[in-house]
């Protein structure tokens, strides 16, 4: 594993409904790290605690929150966190990430809701993820979310990701699909998105599917097989980055396992290009 990133190859999201399938293969599936939800998994016992800790003992494992809601208006869950530390350290987790995003004001919202892009959401959102990284005891990685509308908005998305992440001083969940996603329905180039992030921080990337609703709308849904203008973007982003750690994630729809394994194998195909790439470039 390379000292600069805390897994390393190809991942795959792992959901309940996977649990049986890859329990069954006769041999390790061919994927190199899982990713969960940990509230998901919490204080889950019986069958599938077992089967989650039998994965874990033998699998790197990284974990990625969905309700921390770092720019929601409620104060921190601070209770949420000691639980998560516990169980990151319960089962050597080796990454934590959380959405840059809000979720919650009195209750749940059960949806991914953008931060408004302000000078005032920079340093309310920066000190919640200091405080968050305190609480778990390691730095965190936030995640570059999908949005739909931009309410009250004083900057550009990437001036406010990079904002965040300076004054943070935290790492940076790179999801490409999401890139890809914003820039159609908000009209920007993805590769110059990413080219002004500041890409040693990111800690790994996710890749997933989408749903084109009109030309100028894209949903993203984690339904889908990984459309070909991200598989695209990818292959580019490694070229710039180098083979990131990449996780295939994939929330519903679940098509056989087999499948999904094909797309990871893809992941770690357009890994070993870029490898290749560079060690001819290195030479040339």
């Amino acid at each position: 594993m390379s000292p600069r990133f805390p897994v390393e190859g190809s991942g795959l999201g792992l959901r309940r409904a996977l649990l049986g399938p890859l329990q069954d293969l006769p041999a390790p599936p061919a994927v190199d790290f899982f990713e969960i939800a940990p509230e998901n998994w919490i204080g889950v016992g019986g069958q599938p605690g077992r089967a989650l800790r039998a994965l874990t003992e033998r699998h790197p494992f990284v974990c990625h929150g969905l309700s921390l809601s770092l720019g929601g208006p409620a104060p921190l869950d601070e209770d949420l966190l000691q639980r998560v530390r516990g169980f990151l350290d319960a089962h050597q987790v080796r990454c934590y990430s959380e959405h840059l995003s809000y979720c919650a004001d009195d209750a749940q919202l059960y949806d991914l809701m953008p931060i408004p892009f302000t000078e005032a959401a920079v340093h309310r959102v920066a000190a919640r993820i200091r405080r968050a990284q305190d609480i778990v005891g390691r730095r965190i990685a936030v995640e570059n979310v999908s949005y739909y509308a931009i309410p009250g908005a004083e900057m550009r998305e990437i001036e406010f990701v990079n904002a965040v992440l300076a004054e943070a001083d935290c790492d940076l969940l790179l999801d490409v699909n999401n890139v890809y996603v914003n820039s159609i329905n908000h009209g920007y180039d993805p590769d110059a998105y990413i080219a002004a992030l500041p890409l040693e921080r990111v800690a790994y990337l996710h890749v997933a599917g989408h749903y084109v609703e009109a030309p100028d709308l894209i949903v993203d849904t984690h339904g889908a097989a990984v459309a070909d203008p991200v598989w695209a973007l990818l292959e580019r982003t490694y070229r710039r980055l180098g083979p990131v750690p990449t996780l295939l994630e994939r929330d519903f729809n679940f098509p056989p396992l087999a499948e999904l394994l094909d797309e990871v194998a893809r992941v770690r195909a357009l890994q070993q290009t870029s490898r290749a790439e560079a060690r001819h470039a290195a030479v040339a």
